[in-house]
């Protein structure tokens, strides 16, 4: 196991922490702008989210790219690759002249932000073990929502003063500082043997993955959590600003309070998951969000659409997520440790096609209700829910017909 150099020990965490950050960061920036952008453009709500579902598709795929070279190459090429692929996306946004070519940019400036997504669960696998793995991806979670919650905020205050470009170009200059500090404070990490990436070797691994259920059922289970996510963060702009006529920043200002309940469930399970164990806090952090999804339903069957009706279940929703997703990632990228990155690209892949689906179906039914929305974060919670109890019930039953 490799350790950051202890003279280089705070610039290394802050470098991963950026590197987690700048996905997170951009996405933050660019939510409430989406209203704004279809209004400039002159496209339906449904066209402009493309411009964030397609992105999703982008990322899942480039996850595929990444994690096999991280496991092939180092941490650092890879990241440094995707970061300079981020950095191009985001002036073809910022300059953009139709939404097309938006489009284009949001997949290039995802693309390439997907790279700090995959590696730094890797890298953090390679620095702090199997053992640590979970609760360091959960705290690294924690830091990493304080600069998108603060985005947040200042991407509703962009749009509703000076215009939604200036998202992009503090993204340019988050990016740019991004990359001095993965130069100047992240070391490579990658100690062990490197794994073969041609098409015949790709196929190998990711097949060994998907034959374990154990992975299957952790990986679904975050892809589920996080799907929930993004369908919430894709449909509710439309309902707050347009259907209810309330400015961009106070969606801002609801959405920042989830950030803070699925950042304080990420302290929760970096300080308790030792202690509980992974399994336990999956299975009953899955349970308690699909409790609150159901409360969701009925809060919008008894209120109707109201800011309340619609932030308070989805903020125990995700505090529940917040929960469990680092336990899922930690769980998957445990199944061999040889194909760490290949196992967190993976992962992310999944996160990442189911998060698209998601999103792109509550824009594509929008129809100016929220039960779209509500019905779309319950069905993929209860999935979520389910596939996640499959890696304990695998490991109960191996364990019954190896004592028989």
């Amino acid at each position: 196991m490799s350790s950051p150099p202890a003279a280089s020990g705070r610039l290394f965490l802050a470098a991963l922490v950026a590197i987690t950050s700048l996905g997170p960061l951009a996405l933050q920036l660019f939510v409430p702008s989406l209203p704004a952008i279809a209004r400039d453009f002159g496209v339906s709500i449904g066209k402009a989210q493309y411009a964030f579902s397609l992105s999703m598709v982008a990322i899942a795929f480039a996850t595929l790219v990444y994690g096999p070279l991280s496991d092939r190459y180092g941490r650092r090429p890879a990241l440094l690759g995707g970061i300079s692929l981020f950095l191009v996306g985001t002036v073809v946004c910022a300059l953009a002249t139709s939404i097309e070519m938006l489009i284009v940019g949001r997949i290039l400036q995802a693309s390439g932000s997907s790279a700090g997504l995959v590696v730094s669960r890797a890298i953090a696998r390679d620095v702090y073990g199997p053992d640590r793995a979970a609760s360091v991806i959960a705290y690294l979670t924690v830091a990493m929502i304080l600069a998108p919650f603060f985005a947040l905020i200042l991407g509703g205050l962009f749009v509703d003063t000076v215009g939604w470009r200036y998202n992009f170009a503090f993204a340019l200059a988050c990016g740019l500082i991004v990359v001095a500090l993965l130069r100047m404070g992240l070391p490579e990490t990658h100690q062990g043997p490197r794994i073969g990436i041609r098409p015949s070797d790709l196929l190998r691994n990711y097949g060994r993955l998907l034959r374990s259920g154990t992975f299957l059922g952790y990986a679904i289970h975050g892809a589920g959590a996080a799907g929930g996510f993004f369908a919430f963060a894709a449909g509710a702009p439309y309902l707050i600003t347009d259907v209810l006529g309330r400015p961009a920043l106070e969606f801002s200002l609801y959405f920042a309070v989830l950030s803070l309940f699925f950042m304080l469930a990420n302290y929760l399970a970096g300080r308790y998951t030792r202690r509980i164990g992974l399994d336990r806090m999956v299975i009953w952090g899955g349970v308690f969000s699909v409790v609150c999804a159901v409360l969701a339903i009925a809060a919008l069957a008894i209120w109707g659409l109201t800011p309340l009706a619609l932030f308070a279940p989805a903020a125990f929703i995700w505090l529940g997520n917040g929960i469990t997703m680092p336990n899922a990632n930690a769980g998957a990228i445990n199944v061999d440790a040889r194909l760490a990155g290949t196992a967190s690209g993976l992962t992310a892949f999944l996160t990442m096609i189911v998060g698209a689906i998601c999103s792109q179906a509550v824009g594509s039914l929008a129809d100016g209700t929220a039960w779209p929305l509500v019905l779309c974060v319950f069905v993929i919670t209860v999935i979520s829910c389910v596939a996640g109890i499959l890696p304990a019930w695998l490991r109960r039953r191996a364990q019954t017909g190896m004592a028989a």
